[in-house]
């Protein structure tokens, strides 16, 4: 998993996915963002850490550890799922919400985005109401719409299972850690090409078309990391939530990328009808 001594490669990936969604941010604007995703002020703090780690060859590898246990601010989404490693715009209009986003960015800066299991219910605050499994993210910014809403841009950092929930002046999880299976078999790489080759045909994309390097603006990694591949071609399928749920509550990769075949398989078959 990525830690904040990949942050220059971290800042060079966010742009090229923003700038697919016709975003476009500067060198440095990208930097100073993922700066802030990691939990650091300003890039040249986080610059310092890279360097300070890297100059110090006889020190351990430093990380960044994911909170758990403590109460982490819940934003439940009535009809989106997100993944590690993506990066969403939501809006939040319900009033405990509103306080954990604010919650979050008072601290350190991360809520537990996970989705609830019926979207008309405007109290999601019990367990039942809500998926066992979600994804930490950091609050990048968030905005003031003209009608109160926020505007909210999240970060996708890593799954965890909600295992209790704390209603008061705004809903919190304690989050239990959840390790991932099977990313680095061989079988898990063997599916990698599989699973691009899969979306080629269901997106309709020639990726040998494309210049090298370029599958990045295409949302898509590379294939080096099975479990990065299988969490970023999921949020780009036509499926319902409870499919990308499905997907997300998926822990062994392996299996993951099976399911990940089988729907797009599914969609090809719906098109050519």
């Amino acid at each position: 998993m990525r830690d904040f001594r990949d942050a220059k490669a971290m800042a060079k990936t966010l742009r090229e996915a923003l700038h697919a969604k016709s975003v476009t941010f500067t060198n440095s604007e990208s930097q100073e963002l993922v700066a802030r995703i990691l939990g650091y002020r300003d890039w040249n703090v986080l610059a310092a850490r890279i360097q300070s780690t890297q100059s110090s060859a006889t020190s351990a590898p430093a990380s960044m550890p994911f909170p758990g246990g403590t109460d982490i601010p819940i934003v439940p989404m009535r009809d989106m799922v997100l993944f590690p490693h993506m990066i969403s715009r939501i809006f939040v209009a319900r009033a405990k919400t509103r306080q954990a986003v604010e919650h979050a960015l008072a601290g350190d800066r991360r809520v537990v985005i996970v989705a609830q299991r019926h979207r008309a219910d405007d109290r999601p605050t019990t367990l039942n109401a809500l998926h066992p499994v979600g994804v930490i993210a950091n609050v990048v910014d968030r905005q003031t719409q003209a009608d109160g809403a926020l505007k909210v841009t999240v970060c996708g950092l890593q799954r965890t299972g909600i295992a209790r929930l704390t209603d008061g002046e705004f809903l919190a999880a304690e989050v239990r850690p959840i390790e991932e299976q099977g990313s680095q078999s061989k079988k898990a790489a063997a599916l990698s090409n599989a699973v691009l080759d899969a979306y080629q045909t269901y997106a309709d994309v020639d990726f040998s078309a494309l210049p090298p390097g370029s599958k990045a603006r295409f949302g898509l990694p590379s294939i080096g990391d099975p479990s990065l591949l299988a969490d970023t071609v999921a949020p780009l399928l036509s499926v319902s939530v409870e499919e990308k749920q499905r997907l997300l509550e998926t822990l062994d990769v392996v299996t993951r990328f099976e399911r990940l075949i089988e729907v797009m398989s599914k969609g090809r078959a719906t098109t050519a009808v």
